[in-house]
């Protein structure tokens, strides 16, 4: 049970002041009947709520799929940078949300935010598995001892990376895919080859691709199933 003006608040735009004067104005209805105290106690998951004689739809979590651009931090907030909650749309203003995971500043792609923090933790857990997909340009050309050092296990100076899977896909390109998300790993694992990357871009989580329909900079939820396809390998 929660009060009715903070069920409100977190599933709309409204603030608390805005919900007292909806009640006051006899604009927000429990069960059909009208409400006229804004702190009255509710079950979210079995009163109907309707505000104008609309029903409030109930989100207990919000998952937004950004296909981030080069320039935006992985963070809440910054002082002198722009974050990737400055690209969420305004609607989802009043959650707090966070990226789930990070993509340094220069690498686009897909990223998830959301405001469930266990969904996060298992997604992000190394013993959960979950793979991450990743395009790759270097400076230099690619080749099979790359391909073998990435299955075999690169070292790197706070450990050995688990097996990772490098497919060549041009000259000096090439597709990685993950299990694990170590500070600047896929940079530090070319490194050990005395190759920069140039480009890099997050195109896959589980089994979901980024959509190809989702241009550069936009955010919008996730639908069940894309939700289902992230969770699994």
């Amino acid at each position: 049970m929660d009060r009715i003006d903070k069920i409100i608040v977190a599933q709309t735009k409204y603030s608390r002041k805005d919900v007292k004067k909806l009640v006051n104005q006899k604009r927000v209805l429990v069960n059909g009947e009208i409400i006229l105290k804004s702190d009255i106690k509710v079950d979210s998951e079995k009163d109907k709520i309707t505000i104008d004689g609309l029903e409030l739809t109930i989100k207990k979590h919000i998952y937004l799929i950004l296909n981030k651009p080069k320039g935006y931090i992985s963070a809440t907030e910054d002082r002198t940078m722009q974050t990737v909650l400055d690209l969420v749309p305004k609607e989802h203003s009043h959650r707090d949300l966070f990226p789930a995971g990070r993509l340094d500043k220069d690498t686009t792609g897909l990223m998830i935010i959301t405001d469930d923090g266990e969904f996060s933790h298992n997604i992000l857990s190394p013993k959960k598995h979950i793979k991450k997909l990743y395009n790759v340009t270097i400076d230099i050309p690619m080749n099979e001892d790359m391909v073998d050092g990435f299955k075999n296990g690169v070292v790197l100076n706070d450990g050995e990376c688990k097996s990772a899977i490098l497919e060549i896909t041009g000259t000096n390109t090439g597709r990685v895919t993950l299990t694990e998300g170590r500070y600047h790993q896929i940079k530090r694992m070319f490194g050990c080859y005395g190759a920069k990357v140039i480009e890099l871009q997050r195109i896959g989580m589980g089994n979901f691709t980024l959509p190809d329909n989702l241009k550069m900079g936009e955010c919008r939820e996730l639908t069940e199933e894309e939700l289902k396809n992230i969770k699994e390998n």
